[in-house]
C-alpha cells in the first residue's frame, strides 16, 4: 500500500464506488417511484377488466383472481361521482398510506431508503394516485409493503453487482493507464536518479529522455541537463581541486624558502656596506609581502576551520593590537585611529576577528591609505563595526569583483583573499561584511556582528 500504483488502484475504486453511491440513491428512489406507478396501473387494468362484465358484476372468485394477478389486498376507483372497488373479505387495517402526486424527491429518497431498510415488514401500505393511462380516474392500491422492500432488495443487489464491475473494470483501465503513462516514467526516472548518485562519473548513467511532448518529457529533459552540469562541475572541482592541492604545496615550499631568506636580510641589515644597507629595507618588506601572499593563498586554499571557539573581550583592546601591528608592517606610514568606546564587549574568536580587522587595515595601508579609524556602536542586538579610511578608493575593476578571491585586488599583483578570508570568518560568527561607500576620500567597509553567540 505504499506504493503509488497500489495508492492509485485503491483511490480510483474508492472514487467510483462514491460515484455510484451518488448514483444509486436516486435510482432506488426513481425505481419506488416506477414500481408504486406500475401497480397503479395494473390496478387500472383491473378495474377496465371489471367494466367489461355484465352489469359490472364481480364475482367473488374473480375478485380474487384480480387481486392475485396484481398481488394486492384491494383496489379502488374513483371516475368522477362512480366509485369501485375489489377487495378481501377481511382486509387488515393500512398502516400507511403513500400519495403519489404529494411527494416530493426528497421524501421518495426517504421512504426507499425506509423501505430498503425493512425486508420482512408485516405492515399493509396503501398507494394513492392518478392512472397513469386515464388521469381522470383516480386509483387507490392496498398490498403488503415487503412486495415493495423485496423488489428494492432485487434492485439494489443488481446495481450494487453492476458498481463493483464498473468500478472494478474502470480501476483497473485507470490503473493500466497511469501505470504506463506516469508510474512506468517516474519509476525510470526515480532508479536514474539513483544510479547516477552512485556514480555520477559514469556517462552511461546520465538519463535518456524519451523526447515526450509532455510534463514527463519536459522532466526526463530537466533531469539530463542537471546531470550534465553536475558531471561537469564535478569535473572542474576536481580539477581545481588537484590544482589548489599543487598551489598549497608550491607555497608552503616557498614561504620556507622566503622565511629562511628574511633570517639572512635581518643579518644583512647590521652589514658595513652602505649601499647593501640601503636595499635592504626594500628588500625585506618585499619579501615579507611574498611571505604573507603565500600565507593568504594556504589559508584559503587550506580546510576550513570551522571551530570558533567564543571569547569575551574588549572590542577596543583588540582595535589597539591592530593599529600596533599596521604601525609596525608600515614602518609607521599607517595608522590606525580607534573610536571604540572602552567598554564595548563582544562575544567572538578574538583571533579570528583580529584577522578580520588586519586584513582590512592591511589592504587599506596598502592601498595608500595613511589613516585608519575603526569605530562601532550597538543597534539592534548587533555590533556595526566601520573601518574607514582616506586612501584612494576601490576602482570599479575591484567593486565589480569585490570579495572574489584572485579577482577582486586594487592594486598590482594583488590576490583578493583578504576581503575574501576576512568575509568568511565574519560570516562563520553569524555575521557579515559589506561596502558601505568608496571614492576619491576612501573607502568604508561595515562588519556586523551578533552581541552574543
Amino acid at each position: 500500500m505504499h506504493s503509488l500504483s497500489a495508492r492509485l488502484l485503491v483511490l480510483t475504486i474508492f472514487f467510483v464506488m462514491v460515484a455510484e453511491v451518488l448514483i444509486f440513491v436516486p435510482s432506488v428512489a426513481r425505481f419506488r417511484s416506477d414500481w408504486l406507478t406500475e401497480k397503479l396501473e395494473s390496478a387500472h387494468l383491473a378495474i377496465i377488466a371489471i367494466d367489461m362484465t355484465p352489469e359490472f358484476m364481480v364475482s367473488e372468485r374473480l375478485s380474487m383472481q384480480l387481486l392475485g394477478a396484481i398481488d394486492s389486498r384491494g383496489i379502488f376507483a374513483r371516475r368522477g361521482g362512480a366509485k369501485q372497488m375489489v377487495v378481501e373479505d377481511m382486509p387488515p387495517p393500512i398502516d400507511e398510506t403513500f400519495d403519489q402526486d404529494a411527494e416530493g424527491t426528497w421524501d421518495q429518497i426517504r421512504e426507499a431508503l425506509l423501505a430498503l431498510g425493512r425486508p420482512g415488514s408485516p405492515r399493509v401500505v396503501r398507494v394513492v394516485g392518478p392512472a397513469p393511462r386515464d388521469s381522470a380516474v383516480q386509483m387507490e392500491v392496498v398490498f403488503d409493503e415487503q412486495q415493495l422492500s423485496g423488489a428494492l432488495i432485487d434492485f439494489a443487489g443488481r446495481i450494487f453487482l453492476l458498481s463493483l464491475v464498473i468500478s472494478g473494470m474502470t480501476a483497473a483501465l485507470v490503473f493500466i493507464s497511469l501505470q504506463w503513462l506516469l508510474v512506468r516514467p517516474m519509476r525510470r526516472i526515480t532508479e536514474n536518479m539513483i544510479a547516477f548518485r552512485e556514480e555520477p562519473d559514469d556517462e552511461r548513467r546520465v538519463m535518456r529522455p524519451t523526447h515526450r511532448q509532455d510534463e514527463v518529457g519536459l522532466a526526463e529533459e530537466e533531469l539530463a541537463g542537471m546531470q550534465r552540469a553536475l558531471r561537469q562541475a564535478l569535473r572542474q572541482q576536481e580539477h581545481l581541486a588537484a590544482l589548489g592541492t599543487a598551489v598549497a604545496k608550491i607555497n608552503h615550499d616557498l614561504r620556507g624558502i622566503l622565511s629562511t631568506a628574511l633570517v639572512v636580510f635581518d643579518r644583512l641589515e647590521n652589514s658595513e656596506d652602505p649601499d647593501v644597507r640601503r636595499i635592504t629595507p626594500t628588500l625585506f618588506s618585499s619579501i615579507d609581502r611574498a611571505v604573507h601572499l603565500c600565507s593568504e593563498i594556504l589559508d584559503y586554499a587550506g580546510p576550513k576551520k570551522l571551530e570558533t571557539a567564543a571569547d569575551r573581550f574588549a572590542l577596543s583592546d583588540l582595535v589597539v593590537d591592530v593599529a600596533h601591528n599596521i604601525d609596525t608592517l608600515t614602518n609607521g606610514k599607517s595608522c590606525v585611529i580607534s573610536g571604540v568606546e572602552a567598554g564595548l564587549e563582544l562575544t567572538a574568536n578574538r583571533e579570528q576577528m583580529f584577522r578580520v580587522f588586519e586584513n582590512l587595515a592591511r589592504n587599506a595601508a596598502q592601498n595608500g591609505a595613511g589613516t585608519i579609524r575603526i569605530d562601532a556602536h550597538p543597534a539592534n542586538g548587533e555590533i556595526q563595526v566601520d573601518v574607514c579610511d582616506n586612501g584612494p578608493g576601490l576602482p570599479p575593476v575591484a567593486l565589480e569583483n569585490l570579495f572574489k578571491p584572485f579577482s577582486a585586488s586594487a592594486r598590482a599583483g594583488g590576490t583578493g583573499l583578504g576581503l575574501v578570508i576576512a568575509r568568511e570568518l565574519v560570516q562563520n560568527h553569524g555575521g557579515d561584511l559589506v561596502i558601505l561607500e568608496t571614492g576619491d576620500t576612501g573607502a568604508t567597509f561595515r562588519i556586523t556582528l551578533p552581541v552574543s553567540r
